[in-house]
């Protein structure tokens, strides 16, 4: 997504090392394509952890990409928001598409190298296309609140962090306006994304520590 700033600290460096460390022998033993997700909510630090751990890969020689699930909402971000206010009841999976990125990921899989995804512009509230070249890329991460739900993941990272845990991050980012009305947005995120956790592979902790689940 154009547009979006990353404010990267220590803390999201810690967790993409130890998820790297965790998961890097299956990595390269794979053979193929490797999707990495990682969801969590509002604030949680999904694309700030995202772009740590293809830091991460960067040092041990692994091509990577990244997706970001806010390139494939239904609408773009403003017009999605006044979605919202005309009725809660939109807030959820329904508002991204999800099922296009699993396309995606499995047109990658069968060997295409090019593909046409959408782009959100979010300053002009629009969503436009671009074509992302994959050739030769080993490992491809998708980050969003509602990609532990991907089909076509091998690796689903989880941050246990709610919307209470992130408030401060949420603030610093500054992307929303903090109000009542989106406190009622996160608590129903909340409750909807609280139960992918039991779906992942490895969840990083309030601490920031990655733990691998068996």
């Amino acid at each position: 997504m154009e547009g979006d700033i990353l404010i990267i600290n220590k803390n999201h460096r810690k967790a993409a090392r130890q998820v790297v460390d965790l998961i890097l022998e299956d990595i390269l033993s794979a053979g193929n394509l490797y999707v990495i997700s990682v969801a969590g909510e509002s604030g949680a630090g999904k694309s700030e952890i995202a772009a740590s751990i293809a830091e991460q890969l960067s040092e041990q020689d692994v091509s990577h990409y990244i997706f970001q699930q806010d390139d494939y909402f239904v609408y773009p971000p403003k017009t999605n928001a006044e979605q919202r206010v005309k009725d809660l009841k939109w807030v959820g999976p329904a508002e991204v598409k999800i099922d296009l990125i699993d396309e995606h990921l499995q047109k990658v899989r069968a060997g295409e190298t090019v593909i046409e995804k959408p782009l959100v512009i979010f300053d002009d509230d629009k969503i436009t296309t671009e074509k992302v070249d994959l050739a030769g890329k080993q490992v491809i991460i998708v980050e969003g609140t509602y990609t532990t739900l991907l089909n076509n993941a091998d690796c689903r990272v989880f941050i246990d962090r709610n919307y209470k845990d992130t408030r401060d991050s949420r603030k610093e980012r500054n992307r929303e306006k903090q109000d009542d009305f989106l406190e009622q947005i996160l608590k129903i995120e909340h409750r909807i994304i609280s139960n992918h956790k039991e779906l992942a592979n490895i969840v990083i902790t309030k601490d920031y520590d990655a733990k691998k689940i068996i």
